[in-house]
């Protein structure tokens, strides 16, 4: 059984996701689809004369949120009616509280195989506004992440772009694209970005990738160096070039201070690239 956890707040990219997920799940046997959905509590701080304070919800934002409860339950109702006949299993909860907090206790809960996940991605000042949910999960998941952008038909994956700088033993992640490359039938591309500021040859890059395929057994890899001013738009540039299906790679997890200094390659993909991205945080 191969469980799939989907974040869904009925917006036109958790439609994507869940499209994205179905349309896998009826490819191939044994998924069970876990759908959660959030509403937020709509809460404000009431500071008292005597310097307390409390926590209470205004009345105007409890009747629109009972109405908003009533309207999301019939949502459910709708979407498990929807998929209740199909080859795979679906189910469908509904939890209040913070977004980011309750698809993280989901994932810890569920233990599921992958979260597939919407995202609009975003450029500029809307990057700070928009998506900061999906970036924290992709940081933060104990799993790995798919994030969709668009409609996607998971059945015509033919390239799988797997970036990395092949430094490190990566047991897990060969072991996933592995998977990967076998649930898709896809041809895989390891590439290695070469930048100014981390400059070195082209023999020394295809050695390395070289001794990764040799170490975990891949067949049918193509290996790739790639020139571009960063890394992580040479990800997103060679996967265009290519025109890639999906774009693999792993993130370190970094959470606060740190990942203020260093901010994270593969946020910044998740963000900016218009293809899906799957994401494995390693240690």
């Amino acid at each position: 059984m191969i469980k799939v956890l989907v974040p869904y707040d009925f917006s036109e990219q958790a439609l994507n996701a869940l499209n994205f997920t179905t349309e896998l799940a009826e490819k191939i046997e044994g998924v069970h689809i876990e759908v959660v959905n959030v509403l937020e509590v709509p809460y404000v701080s009431s500071i008292g004369t005597m310097g307390g304070g409390e926590i209470m919800p205004e009345m105007e934002n409890q009747v629109f949120f009972i109405q908003l409860m009533e309207k999301r339950k019939e949502q459910v109702a709708d979407l498990k009616e929807k998929y209740k006949d199909k080859k795979f299993k679906f189910n469908v909860k509904l939890k209040l509280g913070n977004a980011f907090k309750s698809i993280t206790e989901s994932i810890l809960e569920e233990n599921p195989d992958v979260v597939v996940m919407g995202s609009k991605g975003s450029s500029g000042i809307e990057e700070v506004l928009i998506g900061s949910n999906t970036e924290k999960i992709v940081r933060t998941a104990t799993c790995p992440v798919i994030t969709v952008k668009s409609a996607t038909d998971p059945s015509k994956f033919k390239k799988i772009v797997f970036a990395s700088n092949f430094k490190e033993d990566e047991d897990e992640i060969a072991r996933r694209m592995k998977n990967l490359q076998y649930l898709f039938d896809a041809d895989l591309y390891f590439v290695v970005v070469n930048t100014p500021a981390n400059f070195e040859t082209t023999r020394d890059s295809i050695k390395r990738i070289g001794m990764f395929v040799k170490k975990y057994g891949f067949e049918g890899v193509k290996a790739e160096i790639y020139n571009s001013l960063s890394e992580e738009s040479g990800i997103i540039e060679f996967a265009e070039d290519i025109d890639a299906d999906l774009i693999a790679m792993a993130t370190h997890g970094r959470t606060g201070f740190l990942h203020l200094i260093t901010g994270s390659i593969a946020e910044d993909v998740v963000n900016h690239a218009k293809r899906p991205v799957w994401t494995l945080k390693v240690i």
